[in-house]
């Protein structure tokens, strides 16, 4: 016996861990007639288990003995094969044995309550219908932030007026403009400073833009 399991076993029993504790089959649901019973061994030593029940011929029980490995659990499989009038209400009890494997001797036990109902309540959703709503697409929702984003810029740009490059850039296309042009004879300029006229003409599309930008602001 492995050190984990002899310390669980305290008083001689070995706790039993088994999901669900009831297992409810409802005759109007058809979906419900199987059920899933989980058997969980969070020991470090392997053990063998083995289910049983009190209503045998009533259940078609898959896998109803096994080992779960260390630390694991498995799915033992059960359906109810004799759904009709007489049996509802009645409930019938599975029980899971533990035991060490290789050693006959139940360290430990677990009872599992079986009962079949007539019909299956809905259950009403705590959140009715009429509360949820749709919620706007992602694009316009990038489109406001941006909307308010202008905004701002634009207030903020109201109120401390043109930037220093915008008014860099309007003064650098006026003295472009009062440069000579190349080709002018008599010009004191140095030829890195005569412009042609394509020059010229960008320069004055520029302040032309700059200058609107300027009355905007």
């Amino acid at each position: 016996m492995s050190s984990s399991i002899k310390a669980s076993l305290g008083d001689g029993k070995l706790p039993v861990f088994v999901f669900p504790t009831t297992l409810t089959f409802y005759s109007n649901d058809q979906s419900s007639h199987k059920q899933i019973l989980t058997l969980y061994n969070p020991y470090e030593g392997p053990l063998k288990f083995k289910v049983l029940c009190t209503a045998p011929r009533k259940y078609s029980v898959i896998d109803s003995e096994g080992t779960i490995k260390p630390r694991c659990c498995v799915d033992v499989v059960i359906r109810h094969m004799d759904i009709c009038i007489n049996h509802e209400g009645v409930q019938d009890r599975f029980r899971v044995h533990m035991s060490e494997v290789g050693q006959k001797k139940i360290i430990g036990k677990k009872d599992i309550i079986s009962v079949l109902l007539p019909t299956k309540r809905k259950e009403s959703s705590p959140f009715p219908e009429d509360k949820f709503h749709s919620l706007p697409p992602s694009h316009r929702r990038v489109e406001a932030a941006a909307s308010a984003t202008n905004t701002s810029a634009g207030a903020a740009t109201g109120t401390h007026g043109p930037g220093l490059l915008v008014i860099f850039t309007a003064i650098s296309c006026i003295i472009a403009l009062m440069l000579p042009l190349q080709g002018e004879t008599g010009s004191r300029f140095p030829d890195y400073l005569l412009l042609t006229v394509n020059q010229k003409l960008i320069a004055a599309y520029v302040l032309g833009l700059v200058t609107m930008l300027i009355l905007h602001v």
